[in-house]
């Protein structure tokens, strides 16, 4: 794998922690992302203990994810989220993870603004813990059509959400690649952009999430990673696949072809 590729687990959704573990020494994969629900639904101390031994075995874990959405209308569930939170940020700090991926939840009833507010009010805590234990924080925006898990869905509001908050970005190629002056906001953002999710979509498609290889569908990729690159951004490509056309072609074909792809696309870019 190239140095700067990184597989989610998402890409491989339906398989459990173990199938992921088994998956990845299979195809050789030795840099991930690691779904927060999959080692709840393992068995959390278990679960942490098999990342432990892979990584004694020499897989490095690139990030965590799917945490999970906060409530932001029902602040007397932010405690049980925070819970969650802080458990994962140990993890993360455990694993050498280089960020902490997360969704801010739906807004709704709230306005853009007041939910904006109470992101700050319900993740002030946790952000504390996690500066004080070094791990990067990075929210992620979303596909507008996912209201139910953010209500953040350009670059360009999550960059800024991001500087109100004093966190890091989750750039989500998927979810921003026609954005207006996305050239622009890539080169004034490169103090905040903390990981890139990489995937391919192709234009007529009308459900999400519905994603592909790279280079199988319309996003002009090769262009935002040549912006990225040139705005000084030195971290990870973390390829996200998930939907019906990958479980179709099969986590064995579509993973370690996407990771074939993006890996040339990075040599070839001198990355």
């Amino acid at each position: 794998m190239h140095p700067r590729v990184c597989v989610s687990a998402i890409s491989s959704y339906r398989n459990s922690l173990s199938e992921d573990l088994a998956f990845w020494d299979r195809h050789g994969i030795d840099q991930v992302g690691v779904s927060v629900a999959k080692l709840e639904a393992h068995g959390w101390d278990d679960g942490v203990a098999r990342i432990d031994a892979a990584i004694a075995g020499g897989l490095r874990v690139g990030n965590l994810i799917g945490l999970g959405p906060f409530r932001l209308a029902e602040p007397q569930q932010w405690q049980t989220q925070r819970a969650r939170l802080l458990r994962s940020i140990d993890a993360a700090s455990r694993f050498g993870a280089g960020c902490l991926v997360f969704t801010t939840g739906p807004a709704t009833p709230l306005s853009w603004e007041d939910a904006a507010d109470a992101l700050e009010a319900a993740l002030t805590p946790v952000l504390e813990v996690a500066r004080a234990a070094n791990v990067a924080f990075a929210i992620e925006h979303t596909n507008s059509l996912r209201v139910d898990v953010g209500f953040v869905h350009s670059l360009h509001d999550v960059v800024d959400i991001a500087r109100r908050l004093d966190t890091g970005v989750c750039l989500e190629i998927n979810a921003c690649w026609a954005e207006r002056g996305l050239a622009h906001t890539i080169a004034g953002s490169r103090d905040r952009i903390r990981l890139v999710q990489v995937s391919d979509f192709r234009v007529g498609t009308l459900a999400t999430p519905d994603r592909l290889v790279p280079g199988d569908g319309d996003i002009p990729i090769r262009r935002i990673l040549t912006d990225l690159l040139a705005s000084g951004y030195e971290g990870l490509f973390d390829l996200e696949l998930v939907g019906p056309r990958i479980e179709e072609e099969g986590y064995a074909a579509a993973v370690p072809r996407a990771i074939d792809v993006l890996g040339a696309l990075l040599t070839d870019l001198g990355a």
